[in-house]
């Protein structure tokens, strides 16, 4: 007895109902010619992760039921061929006074046009990016479902972090577990993953296969990496990372019980995971959205360097334009390596000069401006210029502007609203500065995109770093020093330590005050800063909603 099973892992689009539609049907057929006879596809594949309010909507989800109909005909005459698909199901029932919520996250096996099984998740997350509770109710039974002689447990994501829901599979007389997912990356998330499945089929005795989705949605991204497990844990196969794949099993029953056998791909360093997502991710903003190319202002400091290398590995470098808007303050090797670097890239460089409109500011505000002495204001009308021109270019040109501000200036305050914020997508407001350096020299060592061997002038990764709005500035004046912040940003922020923790660890009060006060006080400015790519478990988005006005104080 043996069963070819494929995981269509693929990059769907949420809300592109009939074109996810088509991705399943057209992988199915695929697959049907290599022999498989079982495609699972990953969570709410039909509608793409995550939907968020649209799931309210009772015509998102008629939408979402007509898609999983067109797969359900479209595929009938596929002889013996089994697909399972994701979608939401339901709606609210509404009386005079209250709205009682009636939708499922939902599974259903088809197999020759017929509805062969259906399924509810049971376990609803509610933490970090997920607000499932919100939209669904859990369903409560088991499904299992018989595909050529073997008996297969369907599980969605969250359910297979559980035992319970696993258990009542094997004690329905699954003989083997098929986890469909939709699990958002970060950093450290797929060891995790692998880990806590492996538990799984420990725990159960049963072989798994974990079906998951691949791309990037507004700030999360879905890595791929599905996988397969034999019942001792042991790894059976990997699918590749931040690419589509229809990734193969052969699962075949061997003196009573099921092996599986499948490719095995390795896993990526740290830094070449972080790459690919940031990459993935800008991509499919971009592309998702239709905006036609990019624009960023290139400093020749070190954060405006690493998104352009990644904007152009991400569209190439016909799509990505920068301009660089020197000041009174901007040095000349900033100028000199500004300019090399878009050499190196070969994308569209400008220089517009931002001092005379600088004067021009400067001229108008003296009488408002009198006898009170030079600080951030004037450092400030020097970013928001810069950003006026380039949301200018971008409303003319249509091009979507990048910020290039870093999660410990997002953190500490350290930007400008409507300055060097001003833009629609922050590719690297999840990346520390100390791994903004560490990423600049991976890159510079390797080509993963083929674009261009090390993109990132030297000087730009080991000079000082500097906003350049006043003399001889460095980010050191203002702020401790960068290993030290991200130490403490990564402790409060991303842990949830207490002030007492930090400093039972060996950090100086003095910075942990300094630390804990700028990220207070500057909630702010990150509630007005435009979405970014997450790499960590915890970043400034959806992870992280704190009350703007607030007297509490640890």
């Amino acid at each position: 007895m043996t069963l070819q099973l494929s995981v269509a892992q693929l990059n769907f689009t949420v809300g592109d109902m009939t074109g996810n539609a088509r991705k399943i049907i057209d992988a199915a057929r695929t697959a049907y010619q290599q022999g498989v006879r079982l495609l699972v596809t990953p969570e709410l594949s039909i509608c793409g992760y995550a939907a968020e309010d649209l799931f309210l909507r009772p015509s998102f989800i008629k939408a979402c039921q007509d898609a999983v109909s067109l797969v359900q005909q479209e595929l009938a005459d596929l002889k013996d061929m089994f697909v399972v698909v994701g979608h939401p199901s339901g709606d609210d029932k509404r009386t005079r006074s209250v709205a009682v919520q009636q939708r499922f996250n939902m599974a259903s096996v088809f197999s020759e046009g017929k509805l062969v099984a259906s399924y509810a998740k049971r376990e609803l997350p509610n933490y970090q990016v997920f607000d499932e509770r919100r939209y669904f109710i859990p369903g409560h039974e088991a499904c299992v479902f018989h595909a050529h002689g073997i008996a297969i447990g369907l599980l969605i994501c969250e359910d297979a972090w559980f035992d319970q829901p696993a258990l009542d599979a094997r004690e329905s007389g699954a003989q083997m577990l098929v986890v469909m997912n939709a699990s958002p990356f970060h950093r450290g998330k797929s060891s995790e993953r692998e880990q806590a499945m492996q538990a799984r089929s420990k725990a159960t005795g049963l072989p798994l296969v974990y079906a998951h989705l691949v791309g990037g949605q507004d700030e999360v991204v879905f890595e791929g990496r599905s996988f397969a497990l034999q019942a001792s844990g042991e790894l059976a196969g990997r699918a590749p990372s931040f690419a589509e794949d229809l990734f193969t099993v052969t699962c075949s029953a061997e003196t009573g019980h099921l092996h599986l056998r499948a490719t095995v791909h390795d896993i990526e360093d740290a830094f070449s995971e972080v790459w690919h997502a940031l990459v993935l991710g800008v991509r499919d903003y971009i592309g998702k959205n239709r905006f036609p190319s990019v624009l960023l202002g290139l400093s020749g400091g070190i954060d405006s360097a690493l998104v352009m290398a990644i904007a152009v590995d991400a569209l190439g470098a016909d799509r990505v334009r920068a301009v660089m808007m020197p000041s009174p303050y901007t040095a000349g090797i900033s100028l000199t390596d500004a300019r090399d670097m878009a050499q190196r890239m070969q994308v569209r460089y400008d220089e517009l000069s931002i001092v005379p409109m600088f004067n021009e500011f400067l001229k108008t505000l003296a009488p408002d401006f009198q006898g009170k002495p030079i600080d951030t204001t004037e450092e400030n009308i020097q970013a928001r210029i810069r950003g006026t021109l380039l949301m200018a270019m971008s409303n003319k040109h249509g091009s979507i502007v990048l910020t290039t501000g870093n999660k410990s200036e997002m953190a500490t305050g350290y930007c400008t609203l409507y300055g060097d914020m001003a833009g629609g997508f922050a590719v690297i407001k999840d990346v520390s500065k100390t791994l903004v350096y560490q990423l600049a020299q991976w890159r510079n060592k390797h080509d993963p995109y083929n674009t261009c061997i090390s993109p990132i002038p030297e000087r730009i990764i080991t000079r000082a770093p500097s906003a350049e709005l006043r003399e001889d500035q460095t980010d050191q004046d203002s702020l401790p020093p960068y290993d030290v912040l991200d130490a403490i940003v990564e402790r409060y922020m991303e842990q949830d330590q207490s002030q007492q923790e930090i400093e039972d660890a060996g950090f100086a009060r003095s910075a942990v005050d300094q630390v804990i006060r700028l990220i207070r006080i500057n909630e702010y400015k990150r509630r007005q800063s435009p979405i970014g790519v997450r790499i960590t478990h915890r970043g400034f988005g959806k992870d992280w909603r704190y009350p703007i006005t607030s007297l509490f104080r640890a």
